[in-house]
């Protein structure tokens, strides 16, 4: 049976204390389909680049629908790493999904 385990891990904060600073996040994939010559992989990828992603799977996906993604942060929503982790727990139901 062929299987596919994604996970979105260790959220860093990069550029702290600036104007341009953002969250990236790790994501892991492993699977033991043939369909990929490559097992396992790992990048860093923030918020914006799920947003292209979505954007991309819409375009293409005709009559089935795309899952949500987490909504943006809003100022006073509660503590920072509260937000984060809320936010990469979302971003892992989008992608299993």
């Amino acid at each position: 049976q062929e299987l596919t385990t994604v996970r979105v891990q260790d959220p860093r904060v990069q550029n702290e204390g600036s104007w341009n600073s953002y969250v990236d996040y790790k994501i892991f994939l492993h699977t033991n389909s043939k369909a990929f010559t490559a097992k396992t992989s790992c990048v860093r990828r923030r918020y914006r680049e799920f947003v292209w992603l979505r954007r991309q799977l819409q375009r293409n996906a005709g009559l089935v629908p795309v899952p949500e993604l987490p909504g943006k942060s809003s100022f006073f929503a509660g503590s920072t790493d509260e937000f984060i982790e809320k936010r990469r727990q979302g971003l892992q139901q989008f992608l299993e999904k």
